[in-house]
């Protein structure tokens, strides 16, 4: 018997908003969101996979700040960096990006005191680089979505 091997880490990902638009985000209430490339950053220490499977999911709860952005019909899944770790590192990830895009202030970090989880960009291209490259700053190996769905 075999033991499932749970893989925990820090994720990026990035979505795009076709249209300008204003979304309610739970008790944050109304957010005016431009179009463009939208960087979130999170982690999952329980289970990397079942959690980027979650947002990809159009069928789930509203819970996260994510939540709210990905529900929108405006919305798409673009690209998902991550690095698979034992360690958070999602505010260090966070800091990195926030040189690079415009904050969403207070979005997506509630739990910690970070200023955002959540960064635009005007082109996917600048927005995968910097996520790529803030992981190999933080000494940690990026994959993309395609290296998860192809590892099953």
């Amino acid at each position: 018997m075999t033991k499932k091997i749970i893989l925990k880490g820090t994720y990026c990902i990035i979505i795009q908003l076709r249209d300008d638009t204003v979304i309610e985000v739970g008790k944050k209430g109304p957010i005016n969101f431009k179009m463009g490339y939208y960087v979130y950053v999170g982690s999952a220490l329980n289970s990397l996979e079942t959690r980027l499977k979650r947002h990809l999911s159009n069928k789930k709860k509203l819970f996260w700040h994510v939540d709210y952005l990905l529900n929108s019909s405006s919305s798409e899944i673009k690209e998902i960096v991550f690095a698979v770790n034992e360690n958070k590192w999602e505010c260090m990830l966070a800091s990195k990006i926030s040189c690079h895009g415009t904050e969403i202030h207070g979005f997506g970090c509630s739990d910690c005191k970070c200023d955002s989880h959540l960064f635009r960009f005007d082109e996917i291209e600048l927005s995968v680089k910097t996520c790529r490259d803030a992981f190999k700053t933080l000494e940690l190996d990026p994959k993309m979505l395609d290296d998860l769905i192809n590892k099953n």
